[in-house]
């Protein structure tokens, strides 16, 4: 029996970032829609972050928590919207780069993320930073798991 190939790439709608049969770059850089509402998103997102910084500081060589706090569940908040963008509201174009892009681009920040393990560590303290370092990764990481997995399981609960 003659084994037929398998398409790796999926059927239906697909976010043109990350479908491949599709070049979406011209497209995308002259758009000032999308890039006017990823700046509004962007706003909105730092702002949060700000806000957040202010109300839950890190005293010098203390834990982040605060930051940790943030990235863990914007990455959370990334994995239901990507659920949401893919199989639900395929033909929202603005909703992935307004909310995605701008709004949860603007409101994690490993660039903080990487100055307070720097800063821990030039504080000499190095224990706290390691685990402050893995606690993010496997945070981050299993937030975007859970919440895909939890957000496509109740999709296919509401759709029977």
């Amino acid at each position: 029996m003659e084994q037929q190939p398998v398409s790796p790439l999926p059927k239906g709608a697909v976010d043109s970032d990350v479908d491949l049969r599709i070049d979406g770059r011209d497209r995308r850089t002259r758009d000032p829609v999308i890039v006017g509402v990823i700046a509004v998103g962007g706003a909105i997102g730092a702002t949060a972050r700000y806000l957040v910084g202010l109300g839950w500081p890190t005293p010098p060589g203390g834990f982040p928590y605060g930051t940790l706090t943030i990235n863990i569940v914007g990455c959370g908040l990334i994995g239901i919207l990507m659920v949401l963008v893919t199989d639900v509201l395929t033909q929202q174009r603005l909703l992935r780069p307004f909310v995605g892009t701008g709004v949860l681009g603007g409101f994690t920040t490993f660039s903080t993320y990487a100055v307070d393990i720097e800063q821990l560590i030039s504080g000499r303290h190095a224990g706290t930073a390691l685990l402050y370092l893995v606690a993010t990764v496997v945070g981050a990481l299993l937030a975007v798991r859970t919440t895909v997995t939890a957000t496509r399981a109740l999709i296919t609960w509401r759709s029977r």
